[in-house]
């Protein structure tokens, strides 16, 4: 009776209707019919083939068969790979320098972003299904597209790489974004470069890693590097192919290998002995340590180094200025009386690195100076700087920031000064802004200045609100020196009549200094409590141990500073076997708070505090307490030459690179380049990695002075041998 009913009604006028009703209602059932029959791996596959615009999602967990690793790669292939990439790249861009969120609208920006794209898939599988399916079929696909479309986003908010405990970015992820924010500069073929190891790093870091850092069943053979810088090779700066041809031998921005360097930097052919010890290398070092032909040909017009036997000689108080790099400084404290050297300037940057007498006469005024080595053809004097024992390092100054927080150096001083700094819209002065303390000095001296240029860096100082505090021609070093001085407050950019260069959005982050290009615009002075910069820090020594409010976990910066105490005190000094008096340059390749560094200021020891890219910024109190530090990703090479360090500190350095470094031995390698022949190394860490750590470091020669582990947990002392192999 019912169906007889039924076929009636389908005879009248609206029957049509109750038809495609019923012909919706029989689909229905009869998807939920197979649905339930079917695997879900089937039903996930399925949709997912279906809609060929949609990225697949790289799954959280790692454990995932081969057959299902083919199938991604093989779907790769077919042209999804750059967008999944993208996709990872959107999600993953949450990170400036590892612990710097980047600013509010970039996070806004990224989830409009995917919101337009799901849009632009909608509409794509609509006009697909249009043509092959009914109206009642095709709202029925929109509801399984919507499903999957969820699910994919679970599965993205599932994905994180975790170092830690800590949410860190990929492998290269600053670089991409340097590069994508525009730096129109740089070459084609130094992004291309660049783009293409970051993506094949990414490729590598999806997932995350199992398994030991270093492999203890392998073997190393090490051969001698082929490279046209022979012994002085830094492998970032001194780029080896690719652009000999286009741009000659040195390059003007910072590039690495595609591959880190797995061979040993020869010594120099001359040989190589132990440097001079401090205090003595002030006066002279080892000429065979640092000399080359240009070198040579320097010193014919300069009379403050001199070739005497086998030593390279520095007569005191002899420099490039007349009357003394003494007179030099106390003519500035006469112009300045507010520039105290020692106690309201107490950290310093030193742009160019010409004369290394000027860092050493600061040095005996309880100022520590970071000479900036400007790597050219004409003469490396940053090396002698380094054998001298000066903390120094070498960068390209061009259109990349500094690796450096902002508003971090007390006074900047540019001696002798040949930098357009007009030029370019004035970025290299922008950036000499950013990093320069609010109502810090920037000391400028020239010898002859031309009115044009006089003219332009007038124009572009008053642009800046930069105050001119002196400016006077010494009659006796007959150099002219201009001293300026940053606001203090952001009082005055109010008033600049002309807004040139523009103010910095309140969201860019000022600090963001890792492959990040230098920006046009003019970042405003912090006035926040919470922000590093509002107040001048307290006198040399007192701001050693003084902790600001701005200071997140006090508490453990407190601690942070009374562990390493102890330990250098009860344990690094006494029974590591080292000759501490030999001991002049440190560096410390995961400092934190400062507090390895703070307790070996007695032994007359500078330490370069390197905080890792992907590790929490404590770099800003690291300077507010008067040491000296600077970014970088340990999984490049450093900047600066061979042979730089005496004794480099690793703390739980290696278990943090488990899922960063493709090639964790790279970076053994890479301190085997910069560690003096004779130097030492110290890492604490797991046993797990101690273990085939000590092997790597007997495959190179090295003599393990000192093992020791309890809980899991250990030691290892090891010096480099001298070794030609």
């Amino acid at each position: 009776m019912a169906l007889a009913r039924f076929g009636r009604q389908v005879k009248r006028q609206h029957g049509v209707c109750v038809k495609m009703t019923a012909v919706a209602i029989l689909g229905l059932c009869f998807i939920f019919v197979w649905s339930m029959f079917s695997s879900p791996s089937n039903s996930v596959t399925v949709q997912r083939e279906s809609f060929d615009d949609i990225a697949e999602p790289v799954a959280s967990s790692t454990m995932v068969s081969k057959s299902k690793g083919k199938d991604i790669e093989k779907h790769d292939a077919n042209g999804n790979k750059k967008k999944v990439e993208s996709s990872l790249k959107e999600k993953d861009e949450k990170k400036v320098n590892g612990s710097l969120p980047l600013p509010a609208h970039e996070h806004k920006s990224g989830k409009k972003n995917e919101k337009h794209v799901s849009k632009r898939k909608k509409d794509k599988v609509k006009s697909k299904l249009s043509n092959k399916v009914s109206k009642e079929n095709q709202e029925n696909q929109e509801q399984e597209e919507s499903q999957g479309e969820e699910a994919e986003k679970e599965n993205e908010d599932e994905e994180e790489v975790v170092v830690d405990d800590k949410e860190e970015g990929l492998d290269g992820e600053s670089e991409e974004k340097g590069e994508m924010e525009g730096d129109a500069d740089v070459d084609e073929s130094v992004d291309q470069e660049t783009q293409e190891k970051a993506e094949n790093e990414n490729e590598g870091k999806k997932r995350k890693i199992k398994g030991p850092v270093f492999d203890p069943k392998a073997h190393y053979s090490w051969k001698q590097c082929s490279t046209r810088s022979k012994h002085n090779y830094i492998p970032c700066i001194d780029v080896e192919s690719g652009f000999t041809r286009l741009h000659g031998y040195r390059h003007r921005e910072r590039t690495c290998p595609k591959a880190p360097p797995m061979c040993l930097v020869p010594l120099p052919h001359d040989g190589y002995d132990s440097p001079v010890h401090w205090p003595e290398s002030k006066l002279k070092v080892l000429y065979k340590n640092v000399g080359h032909p240009k070198l040579a040909a320097y010193m014919k017009n300069h009379n403050w180094l001199i070739k005497s036997g086998e030593y390279l000689m520095f007569p005191q108080n002899q420099s490039e200025f007349k009357g003394g790099v003494v007179h030099y400084l106390e003519s500035i404290e006469e112009m300045v009386p507010d520039i105290e050297w020692g106690k309201n300037i107490r950290v310093v940057l030193d742009v160019g690195c010409s004369d290394s007498s000027f860092v050493a006469s600061l040095l005996d005024k309880d100022v520590l100076t970071l000479s900036l080595g400007l790597k050219d053809d004409l003469v490396d004097l940053a090396q002698v700087s380094l054998e001298r024992g000066f903390a120094t390092f070498v960068s390209p100054f061009a259109r990349r920031r500094l690796p450096f927080p902002s508003g971090v150096f007390d006074a900047i001083h540019c001696g002798r000064c040949t930098i357009p700094w007009h030029a370019h819209e004035g970025k290299l002065l922008l950036e000499i802004n950013r990093i320069l303390r609010p109502g810090g000095y920037f000391i400028l001296s020239t010898k002859h200045d031309s009115i044009e240029e006089e003219n332009a860096m007038n124009t572009l100082t008053s642009s800046i609100c930069w105050n001119i505090l002196a400016h006077k021609t010494d009659d006796v070093s007959e150099v002219g020196v201009k001293i300026y001085q940053k606001p203090e407050s952001n009082d005055i950019y109010v008033l600049r009549r002309r807004r040139n260069p523009p103010l910095c959005k309140e969201n860019e982050n000022p600090d963001a200094s890792w492959y990040v290009p230098m920006k046009t615009c003019l970042h405003t002075v912090p006035s926040a409590i919470e922000q590093h910069g509002t107040e001048w820090p307290e006198e040399w020594p007192k701001r050693l141990e003084t902790f600001p409010d701005w200071l997140n976990n006090k508490e453990k910066a407190i601690d942070d500073t009374k562990h390493w105490k102890d330990i250098v005190d009860k344990s690094y000094l006494t029974g590591l076997g080292i000759n501490w008096s030999t001991i002049r340059n440190v560096m410390d390749m995961k400092a934190i708070y400062g507090g390895f560094a703070a307790a070996l200021l007695q032994q007359k020891i500078w330490v370069m505090n390197v905080v890792p890219v992907h590790a929490p910024d404590t770099l800003p109190f690291i300077f507010e307490r008067g040491l000296v530090g600077i970014y970088h990703d340990w999984c490049e090479p450093f900047g600066t030459y061979p042979r730089s360090y005496d004794l480099l500190h690793a703390d739980h350095f290696f278990s943090r690179l488990k899922n960063r470094c493709k090639h964790p031995v790279s970076i053994v390698v890479e301190m085997d380049r910069i560690l003096r022949p004779g130097g030492w190394v110290v890492v604490r860490d797991k046993v797990e990695i101690l273990d085939p750590l000590e092997a790597i470091l007997r495959s190179l020669r090295w003599e393990i002075r000192m093992t020791y582990s309890q809980n899991k947990e250990g030691i290892i002392c090891a010096q480099k041998t001298i070794w030609r192999p």
